[in-house]
């Protein structure tokens, strides 16, 4: 039995994180605002009211299909380090592993410019109109939700170590109660100065100088001119077909190619006659992932200094020779260029529009509450990319350099049928991203499955993947309890590591709308493992 049911919308949807997020969403759609302002306005209240997992000092990848012009625009905005940021230098400090939080783990925030970018773009709404809900519930406050009083009291020895962040998420030195109303008079103003000064103000004005102030003071790299040159990257996606359909993702260094790696891979296979929840299916799920993780280790870094072969692994040729790797009776050995999964903190939505714009959207400052520093007097939580990211080996592709930026594990999709919108979706989850949303995409364009049915549908993660957190971890295949036992004893037969994990606890929390144009309507579903909202109208 299903938890939620699928949600319609003639006019519009939106499917968040956030009940209150979603609902500002709407409220701009309803004001006669297209899909992109909706977005903005949505992103500036999950800034608010999902603290943990992004705002103004983190980073935002999305993907914009524009009606008019009949075209999908990819935009990327992650930072740099600062210049003096060197392998060198954090080994000096007796580094062999990035910091993890503090303000040597930050890298330049890129979310902002990315929402000024997309609104000069295609907005029609002020901005200021568009956080009139992020400036409010950040000034007069917002009850805290379960998610977030866990969220805290998970990362409240970090916030501990920062006074500026403390004061604000734990008030009197202590986790607040759920439903206890919580105020940041300070980012409220920081919202109010952003959308009346624009992103300079943050780049470049009194924001970017408390931030190098603050950094100075403790020991940072910032010096500015590397937050006043961060620009958003306008691209065209990386895409490939699969069987009928067309999936679009977010360029490097965004690691959006791993999905459709896996999803060429599985092309060649047969997966319909084999069902979802069949060992057989996991399985080969399992394998294309494993290859795909592998290869994004070996060969990706920052685009501007390294030299990859992004077409070549995404192309039907080379996912041909990469299904030879694959033996349908065991699992493969450990690749040694992999490296241990680790769950990310990350929110993400989407919005469709009553013209059929759309919008697959994820922001976030990586771990739980980033890099744990808030600059002080502006109440912005900075991310911790660069600490996340950077691997401190001389000669990776992803190796920390000055002026580089990391890898990332941000990316989002969508897909079209027919050159037209079909499925936009995503999900927050680290290096649970790219395998999460291979299972969400295969269970709907495969298995049939509608927006909800694909959200509730049992879930696994298999680590490790890309995060340099803990090297050196074992291959584990966590699944949900919700799996029948004969596929968890059919994966274990094929040499598979299974953890058994809560019926609802493998990760990720999908948001998904999926476009009936015979029908003329949208379905939306959001996924029960987080607090989200899917509505339409």
């Amino acid at each position: 039995m299903q938890r939620y049911n699928t949600q319609f919308g003639k006019n519009g949807m939106v499917c968040s994180a956030h009940p209150f997020a979603t609902l500002t969403g709407l409220k701009v759609l309803a004001a006669g605002g297209n899909a992109v302002d909706a977005a903005i306005a949505v992103a500036g209240t999950t800034g608010v009211v999902i603290p943990p997992m992004c705002g103004l000092g983190g980073d935002a990848f999305a993907l914009v299909w524009n009606q008019n012009q009949r075209r999908i625009w990819g935009f990327g905005g992650s930072g740099v380090v600062p210049e003096k940021a060197t392998l060198g230098y954090y080994r000096s400090l007796g580094h062999s592993m990035m910091p993890g939080d503090g303000i040597l783990s930050v890298a330049v925030p890129g979310a902002v410019d990315v929402y000024f970018t997309m609104h000069k773009q295609f907005g029609t709404l002020p901005i200021s109109y568009l956080w009139e809900d992020a400036v409010k519930y950040a000034g007069a406050g917002f009850p805290v939700t379960n998610e977030l009083r866990h969220q805290i009291d998970a990362s409240s020895d970090k916030i501990r170590k920062y006074p500026e962040t403390a004061e604000i998420w734990m008030p009197g030195g202590r986790i607040p109660d759920t439903g206890e109303s919580l105020v940041n008079r300070d980012l409220a103003a920081s919202f109010e100065k952003v959308a009346r000064d624009g992103p300079r103000v943050l780049y470049q004005g009194e924001i970017a100088e408390r931030l190098v102030e603050y950094s100075q003071k403790n020991g940072g790299l910032f010096e500015g001119p590397e937050i006043a040159s961060q620009a958003t990257d306008v691209y065209d996606p990386l895409r490939t077909a699969y069987r009928s359909y067309e999936i679009f993702e977010t360029a490097p260094p965004s690691q959006g190619l791993i999905l459709l790696e896996e999803m060429n891979i599985l092309e060649g296979f047969d997966l319909r006659s084999l069902g979802p929840d069949s060992p057989e299916t996991i399985h080969l799920l399992v394998e294309a992932k494993r290859i795909a993780f592998a290869d994004r280790n070996l060969y990706m870094g920052d685009p501007r200094s390294v030299k990859a072969p992004t077409d070549t692994l995404i192309s039907k040729k080379y996912a041909t020779r990469r299904r030879l790797n694959i033996d349908s009776a065991h699992t493969l050995g450990d690749i040694p260029e992999d490296s241990p999964y680790s769950v990310g903190d990350t929110t993400s939505f989407v919005v469709v529009d009553r013209w059929g714009n759309a919008v697959s959207f994820i922001h976030s400052l990586s771990n739980a509450f980033g890099s744990g520093v808030t600059i002080p007097d502006t109440g912005i939580l900075l991310n911790n990319r660069a600490g996340r990211g950077f691997i401190l080996k001389e000669g990776h592709p992803n190796c920390i350099a000055g002026g580089k930026k990391t890898m990332h594990t941000l990316n989002t999709f969508m897909v079209f049928r027919d050159g037209e919108p079909y499925l936009i979706a995503n999900t927050p989850g680290g290096d649970g991203q790219p395998q999460h949303n291979m299972q969400m995409a295969v269970n709907v364009l495969d298995f049939g499955m509608d927006p909800q049915q694909a959200a509730e549908a049992p879930r696994w993660t298999h680590s490790p993947g890309t995060d340099p957190v803990s090297l050196g971890s074992p291959m584990t295949l966590a699944m949900e309890a919700r799996f029948p036992e004969p596929t968890v004893e059919g994966l274990r037969a094929r040499g598979h590591n299974v953890k058994t994990v809560g019926p609802w606890s493998a990760g990720g929390t999908f948001q998904l709308i999926l476009v009936d144009r015979s029908r003329g309507i949208y379905l939306g579903g959001t996924d029960p493992r987080g607090e989200g909202l899917a509505l339409g109208y």
